[in-house]
């Protein structure tokens, strides 16, 4: 497999923090962007960033502030790794290319491929060669013309795009995609929060969470569930923090202990900095991974009984009466449910589950927040109904304070779905395109991200485009997707930085450059902003503030408009000249296509932003009855036989997606290493184990194939009991491919059973 690396023998374990952030994060992003850049540089990325008329946050997608309540430093640790780590001094030229043959790439880590720094100019991997060399614009572009228009099927071509995309360069490239003919537009959504959208589809008729940061400020009970704000979104620490000093109170669901969830050492404020900062959590439930379905519907029965012990008193009837549908078959099953089989699920006492319904009870207002802990799960959808479920009951949908809370991980992935990056798009967005275009958008579904894998596996795939992303290290069964991927006979990826997916790749292979969200983007010498929208449907303006690191690059807009008109030509005739030339001709179009964008100009020339209208928030459920709906969920765990435990995937603190920044994991105590997993010290005796013991993880899936990850460190860890955690990408090997959620088909990486055997290469 590419990239493999020997466990490092300088692994250090330290024992894991109880609190984040506080001056060393401050301490570790400015080491970190001033080993990638010049301070003047990352004054200005730092200054500018989040800011009004300043730069988006390229990293993940939690909200801004409001401007008069927006201090001069609104970001995060990460998220100023994240952008210094763009707006690098470092370049790869042609001479790099002439040194390192694709094969010699392909073994290098990571970390290393990232590190090379900004990619320069256009580049092709002949079919013939082993190495990547110079192709001009044109050539590039009209290489890949040619191949498109000689598929026998537009179905034969793929689209893909992961959440840096902006949303005038995610609207071309679904207007291209569906003007060539296909809804091939796999992307990132399908890896992570599909789920989410599965789910909240059925139940309240919008894939979109319903809460504003002001509803998590006054809320009286938060749930953060499956979610580690303080390495994911370490901002969201600051909204926990105001909710707790005004009287709010956090229940948090994980299986691993997370720092930034015990104490959170707010950086800007004085008790942050010298005192103990702010307890987060007032309850921790150490939940088995997976077992969360049985935790929601153990609260659902807790509710109902506890109405009828005072009738009236405790469900909110009138929400139920009047905006529902479904509840009579939901309460059925859920009186039906085993205690005995909620506590193997969850690991949970039943004393624990009643605390937290006291907590509910005693609240007028509740939060659910979730992240992937939920989502990658096989019977994810199902959890994230009963938790609408569970919010239904008392009312808590809808009204101040109160909702859901998918967070998204990825600064625009929610925007791209809402400019239609979606294989699966409702025909009301495809006449929306056919009135504004005059051309008939396909209507059958596309490909997701698994579907599109096995789709070049088979060879119904013949060409990817990757917009933005690393698709390679993304994607589970990283065996099968490398195969897949090399199956194709061209393969494209408009990139900012070197990753895996350049050394993975087709018989001829392309590296378009791009601009990152830090650079300055200038056409026909007007300076361009770009649009975003958050994990709570804020929409704003993102503008560049660097010099490009090549005058070579071209934006993403241009390099998609450009290859349009190449492909298409004028059938149909779309203004693609006018597009690259003027992005306020693209948000003319989006205001006219996309619902709440009406006036999209005017409106995201306000530094704040403008919100999208969310239907929940005025009691309209769009769904097939017009009500939102409870649903009777069967009841699911993982149940890993003797022997095994149940592995979740996890990002190190120094990691952004698919891409490690150091080696360390610092808030979890992992020093100098990626290749550890961590399990429960009871485990690790039972195993027959030792700490530090070199071992493979081996899952099997019953199609009979053994996967293997060689070369793990054990690390005894507080870990829930029968669960074990390690880094992704380095474990994507282990997910099946057939491994999916159900309904969402949402790969399976925090629920994968497996066993620990003594490593086969102990060299």
């Amino acid at each position: 497999m590419s990239g493999m690396q020997d466990p490092s023998d300088d692994l250090k374990v330290t024992a894991p923090k109880t609190w984040a952030t506080g001056a060393p994060a401050v301490a570790h992003a400015l080491q970190y962007s001033l080993s990638q850049t010049s301070p003047r540089r990352t004054a200005l990325t730092l200054l500018n960033l989040n800011q009004g008329k300043g730069i988006d946050c390229p990293g993940c997608a939690w909200p801004d502030p409001d401007p008069q309540h927006r201090p001069m430093n609104e970001y995060c640790e990460n998220g100023a790794k994240h952008v210094n780590d763009e707006a690098t001094s470092k370049r790869i030229t042609r001479e790099f290319f002439r040194q390192h043959s694709v094969s010699e790439l392909d073994e290098k880590s990571d970390y290393w491929l990232n590190q090379q720094g900004r990619l320069t100019e256009p580049m092709v991997k002949r079919s013939d060669s082993d190495f990547y060399e110079p192709i001009s614009w044109d050539d590039a572009l009209d290489l890949l013309a040619a191949e498109l228009r000689s598929l026998d099927s537009p179905s034969e071509a793929l689209f893909y795009t992961s959440g840096r995309l902006n949303n005038e360069a995610a609207f071309l490239l679904q207007l291209f995609a569906r003007a060539f003919g296909t809804n091939n537009l796999p992307d990132c959504s399908n890896m992570c929060h599909e789920s989410s959208g599965s789910a909240m589809q059925e139940t309240l008729g919008i894939g979109k969470g319903s809460v504003s940061l002001d509803d998590l400020h006054h809320s009286d009970l938060i749930f953060v569930i499956g979610q580690n704000p303080g390495t994911n979104h370490p901002r969201m620490l600051t909204a926990l923090e105001r909710a707790k000093h005004n009287g709010g109170e956090v229940v948090a669901v994980n299986p691993l202990p997370e720092a930034g969830l015990m104490r959170f050492k707010n950086p800007q404020k004085v008790r942050g900095v010298l005192g103990r900062g702010t307890e987060i959590t007032d309850q921790f439930l150490q939940i088995r991974p997976g077992g969360d379905l049985a935790l929601f519907k153990a609260l659902n029965l807790l509710l109902l009984e506890a109405e009828d012990a005072a009738p009236g008193t405790v469900l909110d009837h009138e929400f139920i009466r009047a905006h529902t549908t479904g509840f009579e078959e939901f309460a059925r099953q859920a009186r039906e449910l085993s205690w005995d089989q909620v506590h193997a699920a969850t690991g949970l006492t039943r004393t624990e589950i009643e605390q937290v319904r006291d907590r509910v009870l005693a609240s007028s207002s509740v939060i659910a927040c979730w992240a992937m802990g939920l989502t990658q799960q096989k019977h994810g959808v199902a959890t994230i109904r009963e938790v609408v479920n569970f919010l239904m009951l008392r009312g808590n949908i809808g009204k101040p304070g109160a909702g859901v809370c998918p967070v998204r991980g990825h600064s625009n992935v929610q925007g791209d779905r809402t400019m239609g990056i979606w294989e699966r798009v409702p025909q009301p967005f495809l006449d929306s395109l056919e009135r504004e275009f005059g051309f008939t958008p396909p209507s059958e579904h596309g490909w997701d991200s698994v579907d599109s894998i096995r789709a070049m596996l088979d060879g119904r795939a013949r060409f990817f485009l990757g917009v933005a992303g690393n698709f390679v290290r993304a994607t589970p069964d990283s065996e099968v997707t490398e195969k897949a991927m090399r199956q194709c006979r061209v393969t494209a990826h408009i990139s900012t930085k070197l990753n895996r997916s350049h050394t993975v790749c087709g018989e001829t292979a392309l590296i378009l450059p791009t601009l990152g969200r830090s650079d300055r983007d200038v056409q026909n010498g007007v300076e361009q902003f770009v649009t975003v929208e958050d994990s709570m449907s804020m929409v704003h303006a993102s503008y560049g503030r660097l010099e490009p690191a090549s005058d070579a690059l071209l934006s993403e807009v241009a390099i998609l408009a450009r290859l349009a008109r190449r492909v298409l030509g004028d059938e149909p005739d779309l203004p693609w000249e006018e597009f690259e030339a003027n992005y306020d001709a693209i948000r003319d179009r989006i205001s006219r296509v996309v619902p709440g964008f009406e006036d999209f100009n005017r409106r995201v020339a306000d530094p704040a932003g403008f919100q999208l209208p969310n239907p929940v928030n005025s009691g309209e459920f769009r769904t097939p009855s017009g009500k939102a709906v409870f649903s009777a969920n069967e009841f699911e765990w993982l149940d890993a036989p003797e022997g095994y435990l149940v592995l979740q995937s996890l990002r190190s603190h120094d990691q952004w997606n698919t891409i490690p920044y150091a080696m360390d994991d610092r808030y979890r105590g992992i020093h100098d290493a990626r290749r550890v997993v961590l399990v429960n010290p009871a485990d690790v005796e039972a195993l027959g184990l030792t700490d530090r013991a070199l071992v493979d993880l081996v899952s099997v899936w019953h199609d009979g194939v053994e996967r293997r990850a060689p070369n793990f460190r054990v690390v005894s860890y507080p870990a829930a009991r029968g669960s074990a955690a390690a880094y992704y990408p380095e474990t994507n090997v282990l997910v099946p491919l057939d491994s999916v959620a159900d309904v969402s088909n949402t790969p399976t990486s925090k629920g994968v059973i497996v066993r620990l055997e003594p490593a086969s290469d102990q060299g």
